[in-house]
């Protein structure tokens, strides 16, 4: 009886989960400049606009918690992670690339603003080398705001005890850093998050063994077609489109297509209304469409 009663806290304790803090494209929704129908929605009411994409990982156990990404709305994502992790603080960050939806919240970091104390926030070589020598960031680090810490690709990198972490590098435009998706595995169950990539068949690992291998899978869903944005060469900003996403992942089980959760929305994006004939192709076709506050325990 002592013994069973020695193990029943580890039985009891509550599981870390994911939490998705945003899902649109970086710079948000409604976008600045448009006034098209897309926007016109969450410019009347901002109730029905969309932050930028990031996850916050949250242990209730040790009360730690990880962003990843740093978006421009790095304020109300700090603010909704507090909420989920039932209190205030930062464990630490990890980026996914340089792109301005996913690294610019750090300025939140330095003294203009919170002045924090050594946040870790973990970063691929040319991540790294960027932040340590282009202003403003390297003044984050001078001054100890943020404290660097390695990552490499393929290999698992351990939060705390039950949490780890391993760092896919993707292909992306990768103008001033490499770019990845995470894996994170839980004790019981693991996600895979990518909000960026150029097109699956320019990556060398299947999306497919990828998503055979989590549990959950946030996944690049910037464009749900090719003529969103008209005036633009869609060439010069590639993701895969979430119709050609359809076709590739169409033939899976259910199960896994089920795993599929689409994020990073553009703001020109018909799945951010819940009420388009884009959303009810999508779950239809049996993926997921990625909402804030969803969580997925780990």
């Amino acid at each position: 009886m002592i013994a069973w009663l020695l193990t029943l806290p580890a039985a009891l304790a509550a599981p870390p989960f994911a939490v998705v803090l945003g899902v649109a494209q970086d710079a948000g929704h409604p976008q600045a400049g448009c006034e098209r129908s897309c926007c016109a929605a969450a410019w009347a009411d901002p109730a029905k606009g969309h932050l930028a994409a990031s996850l916050g990982i949250v242990d209730p156990d040790t009360g730690e918690r990880w962003l990843i990404d740093a978006t421009p709305d790095f304020p109300a994502q700090l603010r909704a992670l507090t909420r989920a992790a039932g209190g205030p603080g930062l464990t630490g960050v990890l980026l996914t690339h340089a792109h301005m939806g996913h690294y610019t919240g750090l300025v939140h970091l330095g003294r203009e603003a919170m002045g924090a104390d050594g946040v870790p926030v973990y970063a691929m070589p040319r991540m790294r080398g960027y932040l340590a020598s282009a202003g403003p960031w390297d003044q984050l680090v001078r001054l100890e705001n943020i404290a660097l810490r390695d990552l490499t690709a393929g290999e698992p990198v351990a939060l705390n005890a039950r949490l780890t972490v391993t760092p896919l590098l993707v292909p992306h435009r990768d103008e001033y850093s490499e770019t990845v998706g995470y894996v994170v595995r839980g004790p019981e169950r693991s996600v895979f998050y990518l909000p960026d990539i150029d097109k699956w068949d320019r990556w060398d690992t299947p999306i497919e063994s990828v998503i055979a291998g989590v549990d959950r899978a946030w996944l690049d869903g910037t464009f749900y077609a090719g003529a969103e944005l008209p005036g633009r060469d869609m060439a010069t900003i590639p993701h895969p489109f979430v119709v050609e996403s359809l076709t590739r992942l169409g033939p899976l089980p259910a199960a896994e297509r089920a795993k599929v959760h689409f994020l990073h929305l553009n703001h020109s994006n018909p799945l951010l209304d819940t009420t388009s004939d884009a959303y009810d192709h999508v779950t239809e076709a049996g993926f997921g469409i990625a909402a804030e506050g969803d969580r997925f325990e780990l």
